[in-house]
C-alpha cells in the first residue's frame, strides 16, 4: 500500500504499476485531482470509500484520504502463457478466475496453479485483487513462477481463447459432478469466489458447467480448495 498524496502522485509519475487507488468520498482538491488524472493515464481502477475504510486500510494511519494499491510483481501477457506451455510440449491449461478479491484466495490459487502444471493465471481489471504483498506471500513463492495476466474484460478472453483451440469448464455447485465430464485437451478452468460464483456472461462463455460432490451439511468450499479440487481432476485425466 502507497498512503498520502504526495507519495501516491510520486509513484504514479515514477511508472509505479498501481492496480487500484482508493479516494475518500468529497476529496476533490488540487492534490487528488492530480492523482485522477495520473490514475486515469495509467487505466488505474479508481474507488471511492468513506472515511472509515481508507482508516482501516491503511498502515500508518496518515492517508489523507487517498490510498493507492500498488503490484508488487509485473502481469504477464497472454503469450507467455502460450510460450509457457509450447516449451513443455503440453496443451494449454488455464485458470481463469472471477470475483476474486481476497488476496489469501489469489495467492493459494497461483500456488495451486503452479503444482499441478497450469500454464497460466487470468484475472479481470476489475472486481478482482491484483499482485499484491499479501498475494505474493499466500502464494508461497509461486507468484515468481506462474505467469499471470490481467485482463480487460474476462469474457472477451474466453471468446479469444476459443479462436485458439482452448475449452473452457467453470466451476459451480450446479453443474454437472465433475467425474462424469470429459476434462481433457487445452482447457481453461474458470474460479469464481465462494459467494457469487463466476459472473453470469463469463459462466455463459463456457462449453460446461461442473460441481464437487458435497456430503457435509454445507455446500460450498473456500475458492481456493474448489480450484485445487477440479485442477487435480482435470491433472488426473490428463494423465491417464
Amino acid at each position: 500500500m502507497i498512503e498520502g498524496r504526495n507519495a501516491v502522485l510520486e509513484a504514479f509519475r515514477a511508472g509505479k504499476t498501481v492496480d487500484k487507488l482508493y479516494i475518500q468520498d468529497g476529496c476533490q482538491d488540487g492534490p487528488i485531482l492530480s492523482i485522477k488524472r495520473e490514475a486515469r493515464k495509467s487505466g488505474t481502477i479508481i474507488k471511492y470509500v468513506d472515511k472509515e475504510r481508507l482508516d482501516s486500510m491503511s498502515r500508518t494511519g496518515h492517508h489523507q484520504g487517498v490510498i493507492a494499491q500498488a503490484v508488487s510483481y509485473e502481469y504477464s501477457e497472454l503469450e507467455d502463457i502460450f510460450s509457457r506451455a509450447a516449451e513443455r510440449n503440453e496443451e494449454p491449461f488455464i485458470f481463469l478466475l472471477d470475483n476474486i478479491e481476497d488476496p489469501h484466495n489469489l495467492g493459494a490459487i497461483i500456488r495451486t496453479a503452479n503444482v499441478c502444471g497450469a500454464h497460466g493465471v487470468i484475472i479481470p481489471k476489475n472486481r478482482a485483487v491484483g499482485l499484491t504483498e499479501t498475494v505474493a506471500r499466500a502464494s508461497a513463492g509461486a507468484v515468481s513462477f506462474t505467469p499471470v495476466v490481467k485482463v480487460t474484460n474476462l469474457s472477451r478472453t474466453i471468446e479469444e481463447l476459443k479462436k485458439r483451440g482452448l475449452w473452457f469448464v467453470c466451476a459451480d455447485m450446479d453443474g454437472e459432478i465433475m467425474y462424469k465430464a470429459d476434462l481433457k485437451g487445452p482447457i481453461g478452468l474458470v474460479i469464481g469466489s465462494e459467494g457469487e460464483g463466476a459472473g453470469r456472461l463469463v459462466k455463459e462463455k463456457c462449453d460446461l458447467v461442473c460441481s464437487i460432490p458435497m456430503k457435509g451439511d454445507i455446500d460450498s468450499l473456500n475458492a481456493s480448495v474448489a480450484a485445487g479440487v477440479m485442477a487435480y481432476e482435470i491433472v488426473r485425466q490428463r494423465s491417464t
